[in-house]
């Protein structure tokens, strides 16, 4: 379950650090000196595969499909999006002066950017899956971009056409565009970018998977570091290193005792006693890609009440798991982990369980669809699930002044069926044992 906030900002709070072990300054310093679980830490990054051009442009490929398929003659993509990486490994990074990269659906894409800004665009297309075979529209300073937007779309033969905007665009640079060109008919570009990016390939599972892998090595290299006494933001420095370790940039917020009934956490002073219980929380990228993990795990020895509600969670999990299958819908996932929590006392609805059981995830931490009724993310309103999909499954139970327990793994859709990326947590006891 990843925070619109900051991982830091949600947790912000600057505490003197007791671990005994600093992160080197520069490549300069010495080495750090750290506890043997994390030092002993493989580094994983060699196993990543990078996208290649090829890959990329049959991914343009198949947007121009669902153009047609949406009647959409061309999509914007504006600044800095995840879309714009995937199609064309376009960090798109122009602050309020806008990059627009356009993909019309039957003729040349092209990227309009500021003149003075033209020898970088032309390097960064010739290095993706364009190379040469893309226009560069340049705007200077005293000009108006969304005017060429319209016009490279003219010279397309497009004067009149639906166009698909990004839904992360600004809405000054959307509403912009719409202004100058009265004439064009401005759509969301969602069926074709969320078309494209929910559906997950061998290469995309892979990493994925990889970088769950690398989060759950992170957990139990930390779990087995910390001791009473430390600050969450000790901790979260335990993490740090691990995944400097593992070879991923990557992090994770900590929660204590009654603040883990908090899902997303609290900006208070939390320190770790023996018998506290502990929720870590979030992941790392690889090649662009997210794991979202939580553990909960206790320092000592959990209570009975701690225990019968791990094994309700874990059902609930498993239950949301044996739902998820080609067809189903995504309410029905949620309704089943939910069913589990209910009918153990822990309801009506949100009472207990408070959120959805899982959200898309990919190369944004949160993207579509959402596991959870009443799901609506820009197409289609009660979205059913295909193979390749992948999500979080992550219900969980918060006892508010007590304490919460969240299990999250990620998932894929598969051909009969779902499966998670990592093992299941096997217990409260001994949550790690089965990570490899």
């Amino acid at each position: 379950m990843t925070s619109n906030l900051s991982r830091r900002g949600l947790l912000g709070v600057v505490l003197p650090a007791t671990a005994a072990f600093a992160l080197p300054q520069s490549s300069s310093d010495p080495a750090p000196s750290l506890p043997a679980p994390i030092a002993a830490l493989p580094n994983l990054s060699t196993q990543a595969r990078p996208f290649t051009n090829a890959e990329r442009q049959a991914r343009i490929e198949r947007a121009k499909a669902l153009m047609a398929q949406h009647k959409i003659d061309a999509i914007v993509l504006a600044n800095s999006t995840t879309s714009s990486v995937y199609f064309a490994d376009l960090r798109l990074n122009g602050g309020e002066r806008m990059w627009a990269l356009v993909l019309p659906a039957r003729s040349k894409p092209f990227l309009v950017c500021p003149a003075f800004e033209e020898g970088r665009a032309r390097e960064i297309l010739d290095a993706g899956p364009f190379g040469n075979d893309a226009d560069v529209l340049t705007w200077q300073e005293d000009e108006s971009p969304f005017a060429t937007v319209g016009k490279g779309l003219r010279d397309r033969g497009l004067a009149t056409a639906t166009v698909g905007v990004d839904e992360n665009m600004k809405f000054v640079f959307a509403d912009s565009i719409r202004a100058a060109n009265p004439h064009l008919t401005l759509v969301s570009a969602t069926p074709v970018t969320a078309g494209c990016r929910m559906i997950k390939d061998a290469h995309e599972l892979e990493c994925m998977r990889l970088a769950s892998r690398a989060t759950l090595l992170v957990y139990r290299a930390v779990a087995q570091s910390v001791h009473p006494g430390m600050s969450n933001t000790d901790v979260e420095r335990l993490v740090d290193a691990a995944y400097h370790r593992v070879g991923f940039p990557g992090d994770a917020s900590l929660n204590i005792d009654e603040f883990t009934a908090l899902p997303h956490g609290s900006r208070k002073p939390q320190t770790l006693r023996e018998g506290s219980i502990l929720m870590l929380d979030d992941g790392c990228l690889v090649q662009g890609y997210n794991s979202d993990i939580t553990r909960t795990f206790v320092l000592g020895k959990p209570t009975d009440r701690m225990l019968k509600v791990f094994e309700i969670v874990k059902r609930a999990q498993s239950a949301a798991l044996q739902t998820a299958r080609p067809g189903m819908l995504a309410a029905d996932v949620d309704a089943a982990a939910r069913k589990i929590i209910v009918d153990s006392g822990y309801g009506p609805g949100f009472t207990s369980f408070t959120h959805r059981v899982g959200h898309g995830i990919g190369m944004d931490g949160h993207e579509w669809p959402y596991l959870v009724r009443n799901n609506m993310f820009g197409f289609e309103l009660a979205p059913r699930l295909k193979r390749g999909m992948t999500f979080s499954d992550e219900p969980g139970v918060y006892i508010k002044g007590e304490f919460g327990i969240r299990l999250e793994d990620d998932m894929v859709i598969t051909e009969n069926g779902a499966e998670l990326l990592t093992p299941q947590c096997p217990s409260l006891e001994d949550p790690f044992a089965n990570a490899v």
